[in-house]
């Protein structure tokens, strides 16, 4: 596991990973392709969304108990994650800074914790396009009294509450601040996983 973390932590040449750890380059190649299909086999296991009566209760109770905007149980966001060119559909890789990534759309709850993640977007598509096709929009749909916080790069729904455009004095300015004192979470989850894992 050290190999994997090390590698992930720092993608330099793998042959230099293993001079460092005294070990060869096929063995770090191998040890980090186990290890991340390990990883990858257990994700359902610890990056859960809520979807039953119980669990969405517990995750609106524990937002509560930390938080204060009213039925949420977490918050969602999208980040550009840097990858190499591909050969096929380049160009749709390509981001408005002009770079090649994967737009990862995820969602956290109180805690901290990612309750879903979403890999399969290039870097060109935007936030809301994503929330529109996602899994995630579905599940929260169907549930009353149960709200996502995002971004302004979404549009206000049922299920999930953005920033009003253009405010009116009194509850919606209210609402906004509140909205953005707590969307920081989403920004520390992908702060955390971008300085321990480093492109």
């Amino acid at each position: 596991m050290k190999i994997c973390l090390r590698y992930l932590g720092d993608t330099g040449y793998q042959q230099g990973i293993g001079q460092e750890l005294a070990v060869s380059q096929a063995t770090v190649t191998w040890t980090v392709d186990r290890a991340v299909n390990s990883i990858g086999a257990q994700s359902n296991e610890w990056i859960k969304f809520p979807t039953t009566n119980h669990e969405l209760m517990e995750a609106k109770r524990i937002w509560q108990s930390m938080y204060k905007f009213p039925t949420a149980i977490g918050e969602i966001d999208c980040t550009h994650i840097g990858i190499l060119k591909p050969n096929r559909h380049r160009d749709e890789y390509i981001n408005r800074k002009g770079k090649p990534t994967l737009n990862v759309q995820a969602t956290c709850d109180a805690r901290e914790m990612f309750t879903s993640v979403d890999v399969s977007w290039p870097g060109s598509v935007h936030d809301s396009r994503i929330w529109r096709n996602s899994q995630t929009r579905s599940q929260v749909m169907n549930e009353a009294n149960v709200v996502l916080l995002g971004d302004d790069g979404y549009d206000i729904e049922p299920c999930l509450m953005t920033p009003f455009r253009n405010p009116t004095p009194g509850a919606e300015i209210n609402d906004n601040k509140l909205l953005k004192q707590e969307r920081v979470i989403i920004e520390r989850c992908f702060g955390k996983l971008k300085r321990r894992f480093a492109a």
